[in-house]
């Protein structure tokens, strides 16, 4: 019964601190950031990326088993996109990793954008290949009003 509790409270604090945001405002905030058609990815495949990745958990950190994080909505790469301070960067975006984390998501688009400029694009998160590219993403926008 104790250890139930405790489980139970350690749920609670975890939910108190994700920052989820909804979908239709994370696509009118894709939208007025211009990330729609940007390299050529809709708002579709952006916020099945968001979903696959964090949920729409802004606030996410995962810890990767080579002793990288992964920050943010879009679960950006601390050895290759940010600086944590934790472990060798090559930070490509030029910025810390705690940036990504901000509710304003600017930082994050920034990164973002940086990352799919590349010729991987959206290849370089394993996720949206196994579970948003070459598939049906339009349901992601439905009652979804940006303009």
């Amino acid at each position: 019964m104790r250890t139930d509790l405790l489980i139970s409270l350690a749920s609670c604090l975890l939910v108190v601190n994700a920052e989820v945001i909804g979908r239709c405002a994370l696509a009118k905030i894709l939208h007025k950031e211009h990330m729609d058609g940007f390299e050529g990815y809709t708002l579709n495949e952006w916020l099945c990326l968001a979903f696959v990745e964090s949920n729409f958990n802004i606030s996410k950190v995962h810890e990767n088993a080579d002793g990288s994080y992964d920050y943010g909505i879009f679960q950006i790469n601390s050895h290759y996109w940010c600086n944590d301070y934790k472990s060798h960067s090559e930070n490509f975006c030029h910025m810390d990793c705690t940036d990504i984390l901000d509710p304003n998501l600017l930082s994050a688009m920034q990164c973002a954008k940086k990352i799919v400029s590349g010729s991987s694009g959206m290849k370089n998160w394993i996720q949206w290949i196994l579970h948003c590219s070459g598939r049906p993403l339009s349901h992601w926008m439905t009652g979804c009003h940006v303009e």
